[in-house]
Formats: C-alpha cells, sequence, structure tokens
C-alpha cells in the first residue's frame, strides 16, 4: 500500500484554533515528527501533509493546517488556506480543548456537515482537565462523535483510531472504474501512449498506469503502443479490440487510424468519471461552442509540474482554445490546490484530468462552477471538441454524450 497514488488515499484534514495541539495530536497519531510542535501559538502556517499507513485505515494522507484563530493580514491568509483544505478531505478531526467549544468550533463543523464530510471532535489536552458537562450534552443531543483525549500522553489515540475508522466512508471517494466496466473477460484494449518531452522519462504517467491495471483487473488483455504503430497494429490484429484509448494530444491521428466500427475514447475523459462528475463535464465541454473572441478562460492545472515550451495546459490548450473561436481569448492558469472563489469573469473552466488529487477536490470545483452558472469541462474533452472528434470519443458513453449535445445547443 505505500505504492498507493496519493490521489487514491484517504484525506484526513486537522481543524482549531492556534495551540490547541493540533500537530501534536497529527505526530501522536502517526508516530513521526511531521509537524513542528511549539507552545508558540501559530507555529503551523501553511498545510502540512504527510502520507502514510495506518491501521486501520490504510492508506492516508494527513493534513494539518493553521489555526482557525490567526489574527492580522496574513493571519487571515493562513486561516483562508485552512479552509480551503476542506474542500479536498474525506474525514475532518476537529481539535478543542478540555474548557470546550467556541465558535471557531462549530463554525468549523457546520462547514464539514455543509460538505457532507464526516467528522471526529477531540478535546485535546484532557490530561489537564475535562469538557464542561453541558457542552458534552450538547454534542450527545447533536450526535457529534467526539473522544476526549491527550497527545503528549498518549492517551486515547486507539480510540481515535478506531473512531475514524467507523466515520470513514467506505469508499472514501466513491470512485467508479476507470474502463472495466467497459470490459468483459477475455476482451483486448489497445492504448496509445506517445513517448514526447511530456513523458516522464523511464515510466508512464499516472492515468496510464492506473488505466493498464484496471485493464488486468478485469481479466482483460491489452496492447500498448505509439501513435505511430497504431494503424500498423490494428491491421495485423486478428481480433477487433473492444476499444482504443489514446493520449488527447493524439486524439486526432488516433480517430483516422483507428476504424470507425472500434470504440475510440482518451485517458483524460476516462479520468473525466474516474475523478469527477462525466456528464456535466461533458455538458460543460458543449459550451466550447459558445466561445468568442475576447472571452475569459480560466485554465486548472491539480498539480504543479515544470512548464515545458509546448505545455498542454498553459501552451497548447489556449492555442487551440483561441483558433477554434476564431481570435484571442484571455487565458488563466491555476496550478496546484488554488482556485478562484469568484468564476464569474470566466466563459470557461477547464480543469485537467486530476490524476494527482481526490475526486472530492474536483467535484466541488464542478460544484463551485456550476452555483455559479460557470461552464467546466476537462482537458480530454476541450481537446477532443477543438479537433473535432468528441462525439466519438464520447460515443461509449451515451449519457455524457447526451449531455455534451444539450450544452452545445446552449443559446449564444
Amino acid at each position: 500500500m505505500q505504492d498507493t497514488p496519493k490521489g487514491l488515499r484517504l484525506h484526513i484534514g486537522l481543524f482549531g484554533r492556534r495551540n490547541v495541539g493540533k500537530s501534536s495530536l497529527m505526530n501522536a497519531l502517526v508516530g513521526q515528527s511531521v509537524s513542528i510542535v511549539s507552545d508558540l501559538a501559530g507555529t503551523t502556517t501553511d498545510p502540512v501533509e504527510k502520507t502514510l499507513e495506518m491501521a486501520p485505515l490504510g492508506p492516508i494522507v494527513f493534513v494539518d493546517t493553521a489555526g482557525l484563530d490567526d489574527v492580522g493580514a496574513v493571519g487571515e491568509m493562513r486561516k483562508q488556506r485552512s479552509l480551503q483544505v476542506l474542500d479536498r478531505v474525506d474525514l475532518g478531526i476537529v481539535v478543542a480543548t478540555p474548557e470546550g467549544l467556541t465558535d471557531y468550533e462549530r463554525d468549523v463543523m457546520a462547514l464539514l456537515t455543509e460538505r457532507k464530510t464526516p467528522f471526529l471532535l477531540v478535546f485535546n489536552k484532557c490530561d489537564l482537565g475535562a469538557p464542561p458537562t453541558e457542552c458534552l450534552a450538547e454534542l450527545d443531543r447533536d450526535k457529534v462523535v467526539h473522544v476526549r483525549a491527550s497527545a503528549t500522553e498518549a492517551q486515547a489515540l486507539d480510540q481515535i483510531k478506531e473512531a475514524l475508522f467507523h466515520l470513514a466512508p467506505e469508499n472514501p471517494v466513491d470512485e467508479p472504474r476507470l474502463i472495466g466496466d467497459l470490459l468483459s473477460p477475455g476482451d483486448t484494449v489497445v492504448l496509445v501512449v506517445p513517448i514526447d518531452l511530456g513523458a516522464p522519462k523511464g515510466r508512464l504517467i499516472l492515468p496510464q498506469v492506473q488505466t493498464i491495471r484496471d485493464v488486468l483487473d478485469s481479466d482483460a488483455s491489452c496492447v500498448v503502443v505509439k501513435e505511430r504503430e497504431l494503424a500498423d497494429t490494428l491491421s495485423k490484429m486478428t481480433v477487433r479490440p473492444r476499444i482504443v484509448v489514446c493520449d488527447s494530444q493524439v486524439v486526432l491521428k488516433a480517430s483516422a487510424d483507428t476504424p470507425p466500427e472500434i470504440p475510440l475514447t482518451t485517458f483524460s475523459i476516462l479520468m473525466s468519471r474516474f475523478k469527477g462528475d462525466m456528464i456535466r463535464l461533458a455538458h460543460g465541454a458543449g459550451a466550447i461552442n459558445a466561445l468568442r473572441p475576447g472571452d475569459r478562460v480560466l485554465i486548472t492545472e491539480s498539480c504543479s509540474h515544470h512548464s515545458l515550451a509546448d505545455d498542454i495546459g498553459r501552451v497548447k490548450i489556449p492555442r487551440w482554445l483561441r483558433q477554434f473561436a476564431g481570435g484571442d481569448l484571455q487565458t488563466d492558469v491555476v496550478a496546484g490546490k488554488d482556485f478562484p472563489d469568484d468564476l464569474s469573469p470566466y466563459a470557461l473552466v477547464v480543469q485537467c484530468g486530476g490524476c494527482m488529487v481526490t475526486r472530492k477536490m474536483v467535484l466541488h470545483r464542478q460544484y463551485l462552477a456550476g452555483r455559479q452558472n460557470v461552464p467546466m469541462t476537462n482537458y480530454g474533452m476541450a481537446i477532443s471538441q477543438v479537433q473535432g472528434v468528441l462525439e466519438r470519443t464520447l460515443a461509449c458513453f451515451p449519457a455524457a454524450l447526451d449531455a455534451f449535445r444539450s450544452g452545445a445547443r446552449r443559446p449564444n
């Protein structure tokens, strides 16, 4: 499990005021000095992540955050970064002290409840005292799961782990199959994997590896080729492959080389349902037809990587969208976990495949875009649309294809 990709691990966030012992609690739970611990309030200034295995939960990512009661202009920025973590965790730990609850704890519990994120309330430092009786009565009335513990004395750590285990959803990210539900045992899949400047040296990118694994888990087999060998490979196969999956950047050539009777899609389109709401992303792709010169587009990369000379998100997609719209577009790019609160200036949001983040994070971004009536799609769908082949690459997903056609008919 140590090799479980970060984006597929259960993400647990720790929230609370300054100096309630969030970092001490995380260090105690993982058995390592991950976060700096000090008696000075405000020691943790930015979210700190620790990837590990923790029985009985398995592969997880702990996210320690800055205090919700931080002060000053910089403190407000730290607080906002802490609150952003709410959008990407599957489970929360709200840390309080034996003095009881304040509005800070109540507010963050309300935000977790609003996001339908289960949480555990931990009264830390209980070696110094017990929470007030009226506070415990309030929690029992509201059916809030809580534990009295002490990180410094290693008290109730097993109780916390057990509570987290029972609170965690059975499938924390509720992920559908990447491709397995399209296959039957004995099927063959052809994967088209270009080797270019964007390909990591000596290995494949994560969506390609995950697709191979899902094919094998489905008792099917796969043939992996570069785009130049696709046509020749298909001509030599005595049994028609069940589907061809290609990198989005070579979808035009793959579409030309793949006979129309063989289904074709892309890795990024597979990721659109693995890490998001495929139907809504397909509907958002229809809005590309309505782009006009001068419109503003937001490109969101969920991982931070070294920008290449012909970078897919920063160069190629903006260029293709400009060509499709018939004029210049204003394109903004955000990377990592940054995402604007106000999306109203944008005619379209284009999200990457999201292979390095949780499904919950992508779904929350879709929720924010939908709440502001801003169409949102992903890299693979956008690329297939501007190349004129999205109807083909969505054909094996009829509901998504209908959603795209519906979005494409929206009035200008």
